[in-house]
């Protein structure tokens, strides 16, 4: 019997056998003239790309996880390749602040169950020194691991359902959503089973893969706590359509989509004009990633993330060239606030407390974790209290916290004591609960200061000085330098770590906000030494309360004055 292969073409599935075939041989020195990975596009020469992108087509990062045995066999730190590709397994070298990863998790959404959180707790005190940090992506970073550690590290990660793949460089970020999805009193409509679905497509697609950068998307089905999706490339918001608006019919909720958003760079998401069904929603949004993964720029990484690549297409272009991916037109709309119904998202702080949900007799518990640190012990106690007094469920903010959903009423009281006999708060503070700070240089190389060490001694002070006259809600947000982790653009006052004649300093920023409230900060003060800062900002609070009108917010105040004027003011 013979078979013609002649004139069968490859499959999608052989063409990628192929691929990742001689991508192997070529990263052993080895080359066929007579064979080459099948491509329809003429690929570059390796000499004529950046680094990021020539490492990746000479070997898949999601290839290199037997040179991850490699190196863990010989203990040995990975090199300038590696520390790249490494990050497809969700490692990052910490060279040259420490030799060991850190190591970033994929928990779409932030839903964690209570046997996921407990052996993650356990994984960090075995393998690693025990440094947990809950993220601004709702997610959880887990350091120092030794070379040696890593390929058992993930094993572990792996063996409770969760991921590390993508979870860094050139791939689609942690997905974020409300935390309180389906629980929520005020949510328009549950987006956990979205994220689920755009989670498990996104982890089994390997086009999803090989972005240009970074890419955050994030889904907000208008709950009381919020997933500040405007901060995202793509983000979703839940809308009401008012009967007899014209736009939709068949139902009541839809989602508008903003694009573009990179608050590191001044940017929030853009409104693109479209309302998308629930049903449409996953495919959209992927058909978006798609057309960010053709179009994107592989040349700059200074000017790869979707932010930049429409400031040379029009958005009108971008849906365009989604709808030929999509194979239906989107529906547009003029955004009018009278057909279009946001759900309220108005109470201050409403990760931390306890508050009522949708389900009769049932509330959630927000828990505050200063600046995000937790300790596997602490870890372990909220496993044992959430399987106590709630449905074995816990849930990542993207303020650095947690909630324990599905308390009945009874059970309230018992819990919050129990989590502050740990060393947990669940007391709302104006000031503490808006305090969030990224890594800081204690464990990132680009950090210009040491974040959270700062914000922990802010907090401290403040809350003894000024904590007591403070009736309104205040953001605080630390980042270490202009990649901007703990989007300092966003705070009502934001703090950048810089250094100031050698010494750690912060550039201060007031005014910004997100969501309703959008607005991007202004720079009012430079080089403040960090000893300086805590009397700075008691400064800065004590002059807005002073002269504000009645009870207006601090954004208010800030936004109704002149630079001039604000620093005169908070110079007094």
């Amino acid at each position: 019997m013979s078979t013609n292969t002649s004139s069968s073409p490859f499959t999608g599935e052989q063409k990628e056998y192929l691929a990742g075939f001689f991508a192997g041989v070529a990263q052993r020195g080895m080359r066929f003239a007579d064979a080459a990975p099948p491509s329809s596009q003429p690929q570059p020469e390796p000499d004529d790309l950046i680094f990021e992108e020539r490492v990746k087509r000479e070997l898949h990062p999601l290839d290199a996880y037997g040179q991850i045995l490699e190196n863990a066999a010989a203990n040995r730190a990975p090199d300038k390749e590696e520390i790249f590709r490494f990050k497809w397994n969700g490692l990052f070298f910490l060279t040259p602040v420490k030799d060991a990863f850190m190591a970033r998790l994929r928990i779409p959404g932030g839903f964690l169950s209570t046997h996921q959180f407990r052996e993650l707790a356990r994984v960090a005190e075995q393998l690693t020194t025990g440094y947990v940090q809950i993220t601004t992506r709702a997610n959880l970073q887990i350091r120092l691991i030794e070379p040696r550690n890593a390929p058992e590290f993930l094993r572990r990660v792996q063996s409770v359902g969760l991921h590390t793949r993508g979870a860094g460089a050139d791939n689609i970020r942690n997905l974020t959503a409300n935390p309180t999805a389906g629980i929520d009193p005020v949510e328009l409509i549950d987006v956990q089973p979205f994220v689920e679905d755009l989670g498990a497509r996104i982890i089994n697609d390997r086009a999803f893969y090989d972005l240009p950068r970074k890419f955050n998307i994030a889904l907000d089905g208008g709950g009381l706590i919020g997933a500040v999706e405007d901060t995202n490339d793509i983000g979703a918001k839940a809308v009401r359509v008012e009967p007899g608006s014209g736009l939709f019919e068949e139902t009541p909720v839809a989602f508008r989509i903003a694009l573009g958003g990179a608050t590191g760079h001044k940017a929030f998401a853009r409104d693109a004009g479209v309302l998308v069904t629930p049903e449409q929603l996953v495919k959209t949004i992927l058909a978006m990633v798609r057309v960010f993964i053709a179009k994107g720029n592989r040349g700059d990484r200074k000017k790869a993330r979707l932010k930049h690549l429409l400031e040379k297409m029009s958005v009108e272009e971008y849906l365009g060239e989604t709808e030929k991916l999509l194979g239906f037109t989107l529906t547009r709309f003029a955004q009018d606030p009278e057909k279009l119904r946001w759900a309220s998202q108005d109470i201050a702080h409403s990760h931390v407390g306890d508050f009522p949900q949708k389900q009769r007799g049932l509330n959630y518990v927000g828990v505050t974790i200063p600046v995000g640190q937790i300790s596997p012990k602490q870890m372990l106690r909220v496993a044992e209290l959430a399987d106590l007094y709630g449905s074995g469920e816990i849930r990542l903010t993207v303020w650095q916290n947690f909630i324990i959903p599905n308390v009945p009423d009874a059970f309230v009281p018992t819990l919050k004591k129990a989590l502050e006999k740990c060393g947990l708060g669940v007391r709302q503070s104006h000031l503490s609960s808006g305090v969030i700070a990224c890594t800081g240089s204690r464990y990132c190389k680009f950090a210009q200061a040491d974040t959270k060490a700062h914000a922990l001694q802010l907090i401290k002070m403040l809350e003894e000085r000024i904590g007591a006259d403070m009736d309104q809600p205040v953001n605080i947000h630390f980042t270490g330098c202009p990649n901007s982790c703990a989007q300092h653009f966003m705070g009502d006052i934001g703090l950048m770590g810089v250094k100031v004649r050698g010494e750690e300093g912060y550039h201060v920023f007031v005014g910004g906000g997100f969501g309703k409230h959008q607005a991007v900060g202004r720079q009012i003060f430079s080089g403040v030494l960090a000893g300086e800062l805590p009397d700075l900002i008691e400064k800065l609070l004590r002059a807005y309360l002073h002269h504000r009108a009645a009870k207006e917010s601090f954004l208010t105040f800030t936004t109704r004055h002149e630079l001039g004027r604000l620093q005169e003011l908070f110079s007094e």
